[in-house]
C-alpha cells in the first residue's frame, strides 16, 4: 500500500483534472450535489474493483506457482 506521502501526491496531481470534470458535468445541467455524489460512487466502485482484483491475483498467484512449480 503506497504511503500517505505518496497518496497526497497523487491526490494533487488528479485535483484538477477532477475539478475540470466536475465543472463540466456542472456546466451539462448537472447539480454540484449530484456531480460529486455520482464521482464519489464511481470512485468507491474502483476502488471496490481494484480491491477484489488484488485479492483475486493474491489468491491465485500462489497456486501459479506451485502448478508451475510441479509442471517445470
Amino acid at each position: 500500500m503506497a504511503d500517505m506521502k505518496h497518496n497526497v501526491t497523487c491526490r494533487q496531481s488528479l485535483a484538477s483534472a477532477f475539478q475540470a470534470l466536475s465543472d463540466e458535468a456542472v456546466k451539462a445541467g448537472w447539480s454540484e450535489g449530484d456531480v460529486a455524489l455520482a464521482l464519489a460512487e464511481l470512485a468507491e466502485e474502483r476502488v471496490i474493483e481494484i480491491t477484489a482484483k488484488v485479492i483475486m491475483e493474491g489468491s491465485i498467484h500462489p497456486q501459479l506457482v506451485a502448478a508451475g512449480g510441479r509442471n517445470g
